[in-house]
């Protein structure tokens, strides 16, 4: 995958608000859902995601800076050409770097991590448990070996660390996802509703198998949240942004809204201003502790012809001189 920084069209010192602009720009125009006739939109949203979920956690954005991650947000491995060098590898490779949405070449990855990548799992060795598998289930080395005095609980199987990608509405509103390890066996996650990025589901048991008869380590899978188009969580409540014509904000309208639940009506009662909040009870993120629902809040944006429509152009010059009003003055702004 190409730089992040590439991706979303914005310079490595870009602030938050930068980001975050490029990523809402660049998602709305390549959603799957409004180029339903490009078959090659589902992988420019997807890098879209993904360098816009590494740039966005100030953590994992100064990691990358440093050459600690790469472009997916994975940790680097030492090779046996020494470890794999930073963002600058890329940059002072003798091609210049095109910015903007999907230009430019990518980088190559080693096949360990492909191999997990194809199932959305990124797969390493967890710091807890120090040195590799291989170190924890061979007995012991050095002085040790000589005592020959290690107890049941030294010889337990390593822990393992995966992470996984999963879509905000997954998160939001809970899924099961199945994770392949490299021996072929699958397990089903359940993924509970109301998850964040950064946390981390336990599977005991399903770590490396410990040295002569110790129980197995744990695996551990962090989940990382893909952001969402339209869709953002504060706290337990959803908000979204709902694009609404001048006709339906004027007359009212019973109207479709995308939930994390699927779809509902929401009636807008005629004389809506731009900007007015309104509430989808209930229709926020799952709380299972407090068997409670947060709700949604949908602020209405007026969105006018584009081009501009000369008959309505036409009638509000005649309108306007008879029906004159000032909402700043009634704001206290002029």
């Amino acid at each position: 995958m190409r730089d992040p920084y590439d991706v979303l069209g914005v310079a490595p010192t870009a602030s938050q608000a930068e980001i975050k602009a490029a990523f809402r720009k660049l998602a709305k125009k390549y959603h799957p859902d409004v180029n339903a006739d490009n078959p090659d939109v589902e992988r420019q949203f997807k890098e879209i995601n993904t360098a816009y979920n590494l740039l966005s956690d100030a953590d994992r954005r100064a990691k990358y800076d440093r050459g600690d991650l790469d472009a997916e947000g994975n940790e680097r491995r030492f090779s046996r050409g020494g470890y794999r060098g930073a963002r600058a590898g890329t940059r002072s490779s003798g091609g210049s770097s095109q910015r903007g949405p999907f230009g430019g070449g990518g980088r190559a990855e080693d096949i360990f991590a492909e191999f997990f990548r194809a199932a959305g799992i990124h797969p390493e060795q967890d710091a807890r448990t120090g040195g590799t598998a291989g170190g924890a289930a061979g007995g012991a080395t050095g002085a040790n070996a000589g005592a020959g005095t290690q107890t049941r609980d030294s010889q337990r199987g390593a822990d393992l660390t995966y992470k996984l990608d999963i879509e905000f509405v997954e998160a939001a509103a809970g899924a099961k996802k199945r994770v392949t390890f490299p021996d072929g066996k699958t397990l089903d996650v359940a993924v509970p509703a109301g998850t964040q990025s950064g946390q981390t589901l336990r599977l005991k048991g399903q770590g490396r198998p410990g040295a002569h008869g110790s129980p197995p380590g744990d695996a551990y899978v962090e989940v990382t949240v893909k952001p969402h188009p339209y869709f953002e969580r504060v706290d337990m409540n959803i908000h979204l942004d709902l694009p609404v014509t001048l006709q339906e904000a004027v007359m009212g309208a019973s109207i479709p809204v995308p939930t994390i639940h699927g779809r509902v009506q929401l009636k807008i009662p005629p004389g809506a201003s731009g900007g007015t909040k309104m509430r989808l009870k209930g229709k926020g993120i799952h709380d299972s502790k407090s068997a409670t629902h947060g709700d949604q809040y949908v602020t209405l944006r007026i969105m006018l012809p584009d081009p501009p429509d000369r008959e309505l152009t036409d009638f509000l010059a005649r309108w306007q001189p008879k029906n004159s009003y000032n909402p700043r003055k009634a704001a206290g702004m002029e």
